[in-house]
Formats: C-alpha cells, structure tokens, sequence
C-alpha cells in the first residue's frame, strides 16, 4: 500500500492542472525460475491507484482510477555476495478513467494501454545485530506500445456511433514519457518482513492534441513473505 499526492492535467477535460491525494494498492510476487540456471526471475506486479483532485481555483474536481498489471523477465547475477543486480523487459497493460465532475458533454475520459517496457534493479542484503536488512532499488521505463486517446474535441458519443479518427496511437518516450521507480526497505520479523519505501510513478502522453501527466509520489508500507518451493524427488 502506498498513500501520496499525485499532480494531473488531460487537456481533454480541462486545461488546468489538477492535484490532491493519491491511494495505491500493490500486490507483487518475485521468484527464480530454473532458467539459465536459475539466473532468470519472474516477476508479477499489479497495481490499482486512485485518486482525488482538485483545481488551483478550487472550482472543480477530477476522481481518478486505474488498474495496471504488468510482467516481467529479469537477468539475475551477483557482483558482490550481497549485491544482487537485475536487467531485463516488461509486457503491461494499464485501464483507466477519470471523470470531471464540473463537465457536461464530455465528463469522463477513458485510458487504455499496452506496452512492452526495460527494467532494471537493484537488491542489496546488510545485516544489523544479525538480522537480514534488504534494501531494493527498481525502475521500469515503457518503451514500444499503443494507447487508446481521442481527438481533442471527439465526444464518446461520436466514438460509439463509429466516427473514428486515429484514436489507436503509437507510444514511445518520444510522444509518452513514463517511469515507474520503487526504493524499497525490508525489515525483517519474525514471521514475515515490514517494508518501508518510495513510490515515483509518472504517466505522461502527448497524442491526438492531447496532452496527459499524472505524477504521483508516494510513501510505501507493506508485508513480505518468503516461500521456498521444495520438489520431491521419487525414490
């Protein structure tokens, strides 16, 4: 769980910019695979943010959702006995919305996309009063994908009659700039480990005259469990 501020703008439903409290949940596994000699991890990471802003005039405000799940394949090797470094892809897909409760004719406005992304991490162990500390530094960057987007001024309205206008765009860094990073500590408990951490998730797109950013910044608190999966070899 991690709980922020976000700052948004979407020329499709207004020109000002919009800002306010943010609310993630996160539920993510990592395991080694038995690829490459278990240099390969696998990792599933779902994400589901809302939000609720406001205007600097204080005259209108946008609620915001969006659901996003993204997997990923990571080379694994170790530099240092502590130091784990991790490289590999993500394939993603992020949904959306965002209503405008002051807007009559076009309130809302959908998001939709999918994208194959680079990542790169870190995972580094310390031990305090023989206790295993695991600090961990990831950033996931999109870097070939489409996103649904209508024309500035296209209504929905129009979209469900079939008036259509190039409203499936090509996403790269250039036209949709967008990193997530997590810094992540976990402390360990008996049972299981607290992780404290920083969440930076930035969305941003330039398409079809519309411009979109929602940048939110969060503080993490989570829980950790370790499972070891044991194969049972016939005698």
């Amino acid at each position: 769980m991690a709980f922020g501020r976000t700052h948004q703008q979407d020329t499709y439903l207004s020109p000002l910019e919009y800002t306010g409290p943010q609310l993630t949940l996160m539920h993510e596994t990592m395991r080694l695979t038995h690829r490459s000699q278990g240099r390969i991890s696998f990792q599933s990471l779902l994400q589901g943010t809302f939000s609720l802003t406001q205007n600097s005039p204080a005259t209108a405000n946008d609620f915001g959702g969006r659901i996003a799940y993204d997997a990923g394949w990571h080379y694994n090797w170790k530099p240092l006995p502590d130091l784990r470094i991790m490289a590999g892809g993500q394939v993603g897909t992020d949904f959306g919305i965002l209503y405008n409760d002051r807007n009559g004719n076009n309130p809302a406005q959908g998001r939709l996309s999918f994208d194959i992304a680079a990542s790169v991490g870190g995972i580094y162990t310390f031990h305090l009063r023989r206790r295993p500390f695991i600090a961990r530094y990831q950033a996931d960057i999109p870097l070939l994908g489409c996103m649904f987007s209508p024309q500035f001024g296209q209504s929905y309205y129009e979209l469900s009659r079939g008036n259509r206008d190039h409203n499936v765009c090509f996403a790269w860094p250039v036209n949709a700039p967008c990193i997530r990073q997590m810094l992540t500590l976990d402390i360990p408990f008996r049972r299981f480990s607290l992780r404290l951490g920083y969440l930076s998730d930035a969305r941003q797109s330039h398409v079809n005259h519309i411009k979109v950013h929602d940048i939110g910044r969060s503080f993490m608190l989570g829980f950790v469990r370790h499972f070891t999966i044991q194969s049972k070899e016939k005698q």
